[in-house]
């Protein structure tokens, strides 16, 4: 093992999640910019290496710290630079942190306490500002043209010792000078101290404010009628730290508050989705309250500074417009839990609400006792899961790894990581993880979820839909009924349940799940609508189905799915023109849309479903091979001519699409097949005059099957022959 001393450099977006929350892409094609426009030709200047990218932040490794101190200040200035032509809540502010330590080497990785009190660090530096640590300082203090100011020995997480911080003073009238202790230290901080002040004073305004003038919300008002059990919305909490980079913590309270009590059988709890979204548009609580149909209305504010976290709260009766209840807790961070604790425990005594014993036992376990953990774990709820892109999926996965990292036990953090991976299986997306591998890391991450907490509703719900595609109908439906028997108002995993339903036979149950579900989150987002939708339509009710498969095309553009049983769904209500324009935009999608691909993805449908569906596609004009190839009947070779073919040959040729590829048949049964990007191999078999393959990994692990052509077009003339898959059209011939 390699051991060195080295500068270190990590940076971090300050605030990520908030603006991802707001522009996905554009924000990570910001980061890109940046990455490649100013760290990476700054990193080459100063002789650096950059070690890798870690979501929104960047580890990067010098000889000299005093490269590394000028590559930070450069990289700061040009980002000065950059923010001033940008509007403000485009802006990507880095923090960065530098030390001089001793690190491990593993490969091109690097690791050990060199890195992590970097990392600390950089958690320590103002947004758009650097930090350094003594070591660091000591090097650089008279070196470059900047100032310092000293923040005294802090003490941070995972390291013994507690270090010596500076801050990093960019201003030129600064340079060569250190603020510490003192008369010049008590004078920067007079300004600093008024601002905390004020800040306090306008956090108390906006909390006290809503309620001094809050008015009774009248009951006939209200969107839906009001549930016979206690229906609550717990309201976005305001972070009004001042920091931005607290924002998810405030989040992450609000999603813990749901997810707690939607465990509570006794309650009706709305969804995060639909209380972020009206609380977005609407101003007061009593609208909240009627759009939402709630009875009662959790709000609250949140504020850390340093190691202390201030929580204000308040449960009000919207109908009355009475207050049941408000606490103020001002505890250490590490008391997060405890506070969370006690904030359910005066709900559920205010509502009179109930508790079963397997219910107190639920809420009583802590998730984990590791904050940092934890911390990890909210960034990764605020990612998202469906339809998103491989970089999303990435950094998602990586927060819930680096939260599993720090506590194995995390069970929640396994069920999330379960969660992404079914959701890439069950998808056939191939583009993360080969179907294979996504299947095994859905059954570990969840089977290790339910060893660790054998109540984890996400983990049940994810084995039901593993069961459910593997044709294990009973498991799966009691697999979703444990879900939602562990976290009744969950809204998704009431949603999963009412998909298992739908599509093992029990239409009328699933619709009333689905009903239930849409009640818990009634602004859903796109991925549920089309969940929904997906519901309806299995159900023969496409009259509701559609709305929702239109709603998540529009939001979901991409997405197959959305288009795919919106072209169905449009045919069965015998609406033929809109279904022949949205085959043909699925078509100019995804060319290689075809009715065989679907009758093998489906295969665990029932027959009549799968039948309903098909006929659909098939009437709206999707074609029954990829690329809407069509083969004459003389030219196709029959059983010897295809065992000819594959005895002991190699293949050599082009996909339509371009890609070369050469495949190798031997005489037991066995193939292999590279391209430029694949190195797989599997099983083939002649059925009569059809070769059906089967590839570890590929097609939900299905064997395939196909034909194979004499080649009569006037396509691709140097191919001898074309081989049709539900998954491609390849041209080829025999290699000598």
């Amino acid at each position: 093992m390699e051991r060195r001393l080295a500068a270190i450099l990590i940076a971090d977006v300050a605030g990520y999640s908030r603006l991802s929350q707001i522009d996905e892409e554009g924000t990570r094609a910001h980061f890109q910019s940046d990455l490649s426009g100013i760290f990476e030709p700054s990193i080459a200047e100063h002789h650096g290496r950059l070690v890798k990218t870690m979501g929104d932040g960047l580890l990067v490794e010098f000889h000299s710290v005093v490269d590394a101190l000028r590559c930070a200040v450069q990289v700061q200035r040009q980002k000065a630079k950059r923010n001033a032509v940008v509007p403000p809540e485009q802006r990507l502010d880095f923090r960065i942190g530098v030390n001089l330590g001793d690190i491990i080497v593993e490969g091109e990785d690097i690791h050990g306490d060199g890195v992590n009190i970097a990392h600390r660090i950089q958690a320590l530096a103002e947004p758009c500002g650097i930090a350094i640590s003594g070591t660091a300082y000591d090097q650089v203090k008279s070196k470059l043209p900047v100032g310092f100011v000293a923040l005294g020995e802090q003490k941070v997480k995972s390291i013994a010792e507690p270090i010596r911080v500076y801050r990093v003073v960019l201003d030129p009238s600064a340079a060569g000078k250190t603020i510490g202790a003192g008369r010049d230290l008590r004078r920067w901080r007079i300004p600093a101290l008024a601002a905390v002040v004020a800040l306090l004073l306008a956090g108390a305004a906006l909390w006290w404010q809503p309620w001094t003038f809050f008015q009774p919300a009248p009951v006939e008002r209200f969107a839906y009628p009001l549930p016979d059990k206690p229906s609550v919305a717990v309201l976005p909490f305001i972070n009004v730290s001042g920091d931005t980079e607290h924002d998810h913590l405030a989040a992450g309270l609000t999603d813990d508050l749901i997810t707690e009590l939607s465990k509570v059988s006794g309650l009706v709890v709305i969804a995060r989705h639909s209380v972020f979204a009206v609380r977005d548009t609407s101003g007061k609580i009593q609208d909240v309250a009627a759009e939402l149909g709630v009875h009662y209305v959790l709000e609250g504010t949140l504020q850390r500074a340093d190691t202390r976290l201030r929580i204000n709260v308040k449960l009000i009766d919207a109908v009355t417009g009475l207050s049941l209840w408000a606490e103020r807790y001002d505890r250490q961070y590490a008391d997060l839990f405890a506070v969370q604790d006690d904030v359910i425990g005066k709900i559920i005594s205010a509502l009179e609400v109930k508790l079963s014993q397997g219910e107190r036992d639920q809420l009583a376990r802590i998730p984990t006792d590791n904050l940092e953990a934890y911390d990890y774990y909210m960034r990764a709820e605020q990612e998202g899961f469906y339809y998103n892109d491989v970089e999303t999926y990435r950094r998602t996965l990586a927060f819930y790894q680096k939260a599993i990292d720090l506590d194995p036990n995390f069970a929640n953090a396994h069920a999330g990581i379960a969660r992404v991976a079914v959701d890439v299986w069950r998808n056939d997306y191939n583009y993360l993880w080969s179907a294979a591998v996504a299947r095994k890391i859905a059954y570990d991450a969840a089977g290790q979820a339910l060893k660790l907490d054998p109540n984890n509703a996400r983990a049940h719900t994810v084995l039901a839909l593993l069961q459910l595609v593997d044709g294990r109908e009973v498991e799966a439906r009691e697999s979703a009924n444990r879900a939602v028997a562990a976290q009744p108002n969950d809204a998704e995993i009431v949603g999963n349940l009412a998909l298992i339903l739908a599509q093992t036979g029990s239409r009328g149950q699933a619709v009333t799940e689905m009903d239930k579900a849409l009640r818990l989150d009634p602004t859903p987002p796109p991925s549920f609508q089309l969940l929904a939708g997906i519901v309806f339509y299995t159900a023969r009710e496409n009259e509701r189905a559609i709305p929702l498969m239109e709603a998540a095309r529009n939001a979901l553009p991409k997405a197959e799915p959305a288009r795919e049983y919106l072209t169905a769904a449009y045919i069965n209500q015998g609406n033929q023109t809109n279904g022949t324009q949205e085959k043909t935009r699925l078509l100019e999608l995804f060319p290689d849309t075809n009715l065989t691909y679907y009758s093998y993805l489906y295969d665990y449908w029932r027959e009549d479903d799968l039948r309903y569906h098909l006929d659909g596609l098939k009437s709206a004009g999707v074609p029954e091979w990829p690329f809407g190839f069509e083969g004459k009947q003389a030219d196709q070779l029959g059983e010897a001519d295809l065992r000819n073919l594959v005895n002991d040959k190699t293949w050599k040729g082009r996909h339509k699409n371009g890609t070369e590829f050469i495949q190798y048949f031997d005489t037991a049964g066995n193939t292999a097949y590279r391209s430029t990007n694949t190195n797989i191999t599997g099983v083939a078999q002649i059925q009569g005059n059809r070769l059906c393959e089967q590839f570890v990994g590929y097609f939900l692990d299905r064997m395939v099957c196909g034909y194979v052509y004499r080649n009569g077009n006037e396509e691709q003339r140097d191919a001898a022959y074309v081989h049709v898959t539900p998954r491609a059209v390849m041209f080829f011939s025999l290699a000598k």
